[in-house]
């Protein structure tokens, strides 16, 4: 696929992830074809990968900053800081380094939106510009965003 129709296709899934909040009843019209642009269906699974990425390892970081005494509240959040960085570290073995970057795109973006909301387009353009520039080569080299969306390459 070419990179130009990758960075137009991030444009319209990073539009549907900041601007569509009806994922919860993704539904399509006929006989689904897995292998159809979706951008609905890819943003749907991206936020899916941000939620759970929040979920499982940002949501407790945070919660651990804010319950410190505020003495601790510095050494706290370094411990933080380091301990997402290690498991990032010890994940990237498996998992591509384009992936973990697509995760924490994905997962600063909706904590962005959530918390700034008056910024989404700004948000909007800085992720699209950041997919583009870091992860279109990536994105490509597995067959563009449908297979990417695929099974397990989330």
């Amino acid at each position: 696929m070419a990179n130009a129709d990758i960075r137009n296709q991030t444009h319209s899934i990073i539009h549907c992830l900041l601007h569509d909040d009806g994922f919860d009843d993704v539904e399509t019209d006929g006989p689904e074809d897995e292998n159809s642009f979706d951008p609905v269906k890819i943003a749907s699974k991206l936020k899916e990968l941000g939620d759970d990425y929040d979920e499982k390892f940002i949501q407790p970081l945070i919660r651990n900053v804010q319950s410190a005494p505020g003495d601790q509240v510095v050494s706290v959040f370094a411990e933080s800081v380091e301990s997402l960085c290690q498991m990032w570290v010890l994940d990237s073995a498996e998992v591509a380094s384009e992936k973990q970057l697509l995760k924490a795109a994905v997962t600063i973006g909706l904590v962005m939106k959530k918390n700034c909301p008056n910024m989404t387009g700004v948000i909007e353009t800085a992720m699209a510009g950041f997919f583009n520039s870091r992860l279109t080569s990536w994105i490509s080299q597995q067959g563009g965003w449908v297979s990417v969306s695929k099974g397990s390459k989330f």
